[in-house]
């Protein structure tokens, strides 16, 4: 098995190779793997020289970008045009709409606006707990049993 060095990926091609690799969407194990070396040493190298970390960072944006782009244009609904066969053999060109995508717009919303659209919220109280359970702790079994009946 050859050892592959890091200096062999500091050239202008093999950088344009990771960032390549990474702007088609393959995983940081996956660009390991394609390089010859495994993802732990992949991230060490990415510490010590910026030519890879700025490669893995360049490549990785153009696609995170794309996809935000599809994201948010599968949440707001787009047209788009398709070429369809008519009846009598002819190549059309027809505009259609595709609609709005809600799971596309929870996404979006939650991760956008997480204080206002997720799903767990949490509200704060003003009551001071410690104080109610105190005051329930000092209450007489006569008071509690008539707060226990209190609803009957």
């Amino acid at each position: 098995m050859v050892k592959v060095k890091m200096s062999d990926w500091i050239t202008n091609e093999k950088l344009l190779l990771i960032e390549g690799w990474a702007n088609d969407g393959l995983t940081n194990e996956q660009i390991a793997h394609n390089m010859g070396i495994v993802r732990d040493t992949l991230y060490r190298w990415a510490k010590k020289s910026t030519d890879i970390s700025d490669a893995l960072k360049k490549g990785k944006e153009v696609t995170d970008r794309r996809v935000e782009n599809a994201l948010y244009k599968s949440a707001v609904g787009f047209y788009y045009t398709e070429e369809q066969i008519t009846n009598d053999g002819k190549v059309v060109t027809v505009s259609k709409f595709s609609k709005p995508n809600i799971t596309a717009q929870i996404f979006w919303l939650k991760n956008r606006k997480p204080k206002v659209w997720r799903d767990k919220q949490n509200i704060e109280h003003d009551t001071n707990i410690d104080a109610t359970v105190n005051h329930f702790a000092n209450l007489t079994e006569v008071e509690l049993r008539k707060l226990a009946n209190y609803d009957k």
